[in-house]
């Protein structure tokens, strides 16, 4: 007997039978192919799902630091016991006793 039943499908239209497996095709559509041979995309994309909560908290700071930013509110590195600032460094002079 034929039975009625719900299917999910991922942006290119491919059918998956749960949510997850649809969302996870898009993210790994979305990465693009990630190393040689078989891609890596799919592994992370089911990692990306996972840990979408921490995900989420981590780009939530992120805009808060870009609000700051628009606001002016930017610290200067001299402003903080913990860094130590080296004077007149010029990152393009290099040893060359090589």
């Amino acid at each position: 007997m034929a039975r009625r039943g719900v299917g999910y499908f991922d942006k290119k239209g491919h059918f998956f039978k749960n949510p997850d497996d649809a969302t996870t095709s898009d993210l790994s559509a979305l990465l693009g192919q990630i190393g040689e041979g078989d891609s890596l995309a799919p592994g992370i994309a089911h990692m990306l799902l996972d840990k979408r909560a921490e995900l989420e908290a981590i780009f939530a700071e992120h805009d808060a630091m870009i609000a700051d930013l628009d606001e002016g509110n930017v610290a200067s590195i001299g402003d903080h016991s913990n860094v130590a600032v080296l004077a007149d460094h010029d990152p393009s002079a290099q040893d060359k006793t090589g």
